[in-house]
């Protein structure tokens, strides 16, 4: 590989969970639109939605991947010419590879994606699913890839697979559901930032804007208000996703939540999707809610990430079991991301206590265990490595924050200043925590003026305190109509190149900027 390709495939970002935007629009793609098929073929071997092939999809995309076993066995038996059995087959597999992280099943597995492909390719070229089955298909394995770090891989099997939406769109420009996964990779692409975007175009061949995938997304939206369009919940989620991670508008990606027909109670995907909206948008409460009601028994296949997800909610609001599902997490979960972190967050539940040792126990665990590959793990390590405990007052404060509790962080910060924190990193915290707080308790000006304290501070600095600041008050100043400030600090949130998050806040500073142009 040439060394240029290598630099950047190791210099794309890595963050977060179902891992940050990337696999959450890809996964929110597949979940959306992976039943989009009806009886148009004419040959043999067809793509048909028959009520056997309907009901497998429905129980895989609830995790009750047994049932859907069991039903793919009757299809087979009762519909052998639909086509849709193996691609519901290679769903189940890599939906399992995914959510176990088990990479040595990837590796066990992998020549299946060309035997699953092989097949589709003998169904019906004249139906617009022929292309579309294998393109979702490609898509399934690239999330796979890119999760164990395969970028070369990831990338080919996502150029293919958008080489194969282009060519569908042309012949079936009518076909919402291809409108659908090309508004996916189009608004993928488009967040990338520009430094990245010439490898991923030599790579993939793939291109486009945020602007353009959100468009055709709205445009499959529209036509589920006056088409019977099965799948229109699972495309709220897509868009939801959208407008939290690319558009920076959690309102928006509530209210399309909030109003959709998913049913958390039944099917994993949906409690994960309503829980992860719930907590990004200040709404703590209502996640735990949605998980402490997610399916449990037997006949769902374990997402042990959600346990996880209650433990940190839970933490936000400072329950006292907090603890236990960290724990339960750690012990039962045999993937490799988000170790670290748990690790990292029972020792922030130590400072708590005011139990220093008990931290320091778990920072050593940090660094032992998990792997250090996404984004919260980084952190993690980092911190274990620094030796330096949390203030307690302003990780209390930053965790009622995250979890929408802005007055309880705002009276907990009130009596304070700047100057009773002895440190450059916490004085810096302390104004930035400040003027997030401020901004989302309606008090802009109070906000504005904690900000410019934090840039002034930070700006000869290694934290990622003054390079935020900048962005929000870039966010200010357009939802206010000023776009020449706006444009100001967004403009100088790029210059700021912070140790943590530069490119996530970088991304989000060039979006507000083609905003504000």
């Amino acid at each position: 590989m040439p060394a240029t390709l290598q630099r950047f495939l190791q210099s794309i970002p890595q963050t977060d969970p179902m891992p940050r935007y990337f696999t959450r629009l890809v996964l929110a793609f597949l979940i959306c639109s992976g039943g989009f098929i009806q009886n148009n073929a004419r040959a043999a071997a067809k793509f048909t939605l028959s009520p056997g092939a309907l009901t497998a999809y429905r129980h895989i995309m609830a995790l009750r991947f047994d049932d859907a076993k069991l039903d793919i066995g009757q299809l087979k038996a009762s519909e052998p010419d639909n086509y849709l059995s193996y691609y519901l087959e290679n769903y189940i597999l890599t939906l399992k590879i995914f959510i176990d992280e088990d990479e040595g099943e990837l590796k066990q597995n992998s020549g299946k994606e060309d035997d699953y492909l092989r097949l589709l390719q003998k169904g019906d070229p004249q139906s617009p699913y022929f292309l579309y089955t294998q393109a979702q298909t490609r898509l399934l394995w690239a999330m796979n890839h890119a999760k164990f770090g395969a970028y070369f891989s990831a990338f080919n099997e996502a150029g293919e697979a958008y080489d194969e939406l282009q060519k569908n769109q042309k012949k079936f420009p009518s076909f919402v559901a291809n409108k659908l996964g090309l508004g996916v990779l189009h608004s993928i692409v488009g967040s990338i930032p520009g430094e990245y975007k010439w490898g991923v175009k030599l790579l993939s061949g793939m291109d486009g804007t945020v602007q353009q995938g959100q468009n055709e997304i709205e445009s499959a939206l529209e036509y589920a208000k006056t088409h019977d369009f099965a799948f229109e919940q699972e495309a709220s989620v897509m868009y939801a996703f959208l407008m939290l991670h690319l558009k920076n508008d959690n309102d928006n990606a509530w209210n399309v939540i909030a109003n959709s027909k998913l049913r958390p109670q039944e099917s994993v995907l949906a409690c994960f999707a309503v829980a992860n909206v719930a907590m990004r948008t200040g709404r703590n409460d209502k996640a735990i809610e949605t998980l402490e009601r997610r399916p449990a028994d037997a006949a769902y296949y374990p997402m042990v990430y959600l346990e996880y997800m209650l433990g940190q909610a839970k933490m936000s609001r400072g329950d006292a079991d907090a603890e236990t599902h960290i724990r339960h997490y750690i012990d039962a979960f045999k993937g490799r991301n988000y170790i670290k972190e748990a690790w990292q967050r029972l020792g922030w539940i130590a400072i708590l206590k005011g139990d220093e040792a008990g931290y320091r126990r778990c920072m050593e665990k940090c660094k032992t265990q998990g792997y250090a590959s996404v984004g919260g793990d980084k952190n993690a390590l980092k911190e274990a490595k620094n030796g330096i405990p949390p203030d307690p007052l302003l990780l209390r404060a930053r965790l009622l924050f995250d979890g929408g509790y802005y007055q309880k962080a705002y009276e907990l910060l009130k009596p304070k200043r700047a100057a009773d924190f002895n440190t450059d990193a916490l004085q810096l915290e302390y104004t930035y925590r400040t003027g997030r707080i401020l901004q989302l308790i309606a008090h802009p000006n109070e906000a504005i003026a904690a900000y410019l304290q934090t840039i002034d501070l930070g700006r000869d600095k290694k934290f990622y305190y003054a390079c935020n600041a900048a962005l929000q008050l870039g966010l200010i100043y357009e939802q206010y109509g000023n776009t020449a400030k706006a444009r100001e600090y967004y403009t100088y949130c790029l210059r700021l190149k912070p140790d943590d998050y530069a490119d996530a806040l970088h991304t989000k500073a060039k979006a507000g900027l083609s905003r504000v142009k």
